[in-house]
């Protein structure tokens, strides 16, 4: 029997993409899955898919960014299952592309609320929920390869996404003597609808820009991107794949292994980096001193 059987999984953005493909993974493990998602119609849509497919499943119209929502959420999770066993924090949008000066507060805000707060958000209300019933769990948050190496022209993205990286490294410590699992997810491209992400952006964040949609979707860089997730991994593989990954207790959860020879360049430069400051005579001093990082 799966070690997952009868255990209840709570997944945001669970409506569809990578959510969606956790959820139908997980639930194919005999969990009771639980998602939340701000998309009432594809809401729906999706548990009468996972329904027909003989899982048990609850949803819930949320909005990550709002902390009374997860807390119902957890209410309506607890009062259905009983327990919560696992969180995927895998909400999350894309930011308008664009540089440093042309990326407006407003979506700075969005972007941080939704990829960084909503992570945060997840974890404070379900955690304390697993560490009550004291049978341990998983916490998986999604990330990307932006929260490994920066992407040009989404700022915005990529610093959300290197902080849910940094998250989860410290949560790992934190929550391994409490017998919960910490992973973190890094896809590249996954055949989903980040790049309309705009879709659910609430209206009084959008730029003018944001509101033509007409005109963003026929742009060049938007019907590029769109063939680059066109021709992305299907999120049942994605799925799949963190059930392999969370069963060898992995902490990275990589889709894509042709991004390694992209990730090993930027550690040899950070290691080239740190051989320079061991040759600095200003640096000598501390060269013997004891590393003073906690982990566990």
């Amino acid at each position: 029997m799966s070690q997952y059987a009868g255990k209840t999984v709570v997944i945001s953005g669970g409506a569809e993409g990578i959510g969606f493909g956790i959820a139908r993974a997980m639930g194919k493990q005999g969990m009771n899955v639980v998602l939340g998602d701000i998309d009432a119609r594809q809401l729906e849509i999706s548990r009468t898919t996972l329904v027909n497919e003989g899982i048990n499943v609850l949803t819930v119209t949320m909005d990550v960014t709002d902390l009374s929502q997860w807390e119902n959420l957890a209410n309506k999770a607890v009062e259905r299952f009983g327990k919560v066993h696992m969180l995927v924090n895998n909400a999350g949008v894309g930011s308008m592309p664009g540089n440093i000066e042309h990326t407006d507060e407003k979506d700075w805000r969005w972007v941080l609320d939704v990829n960084l707060m909503g992570v945060i958000y997840g974890t404070q209300t379900m955690v304390p929920l697993m560490k009550q019933h004291g049978e341990g769990g998983w916490l998986i948050n999604v990330a990307s390869m932006a929260g490994m190496v920066g992407v040009p022209s989404a700022g915005a993205y990529t610093a959300t996404k290197v902080a849910v990286v940094g998250m989860s490294e410290s949560w790992y410590a934190e929550l391994k003597p409490h017998n919960i699992q910490v992973s973190v997810l890094c896809p590249a491209f996954v055949k989903t609808r980040i790049n309309l992400s705009t879709r659910n952006k609430p209206e009084a964040l959008k730029s003018e820009r944001e509101k033509n949609t007409k005109s963003m979707n026929n742009s060049p860089m938007a019907k590029h991107m769109q063939s680059v997730i066109d021709n992305g991994l299907s999120p049942d593989v994605v799925g799949e794949r963190v059930v392999e990954a969370i069963n060898n207790k992995e902490l990275y959860i990589f889709t894509h292994p042709n991004y390694r020879k992209v990730l090993q360049k930027r550690f040899k430069n950070i290691d080239d980096a740190f051989a320079r400051s061991e040759s600095s005579p200003l640096l000598a001093s501390v060269l013997d001193e004891e590393v003073a990082l906690y982990s566990k």
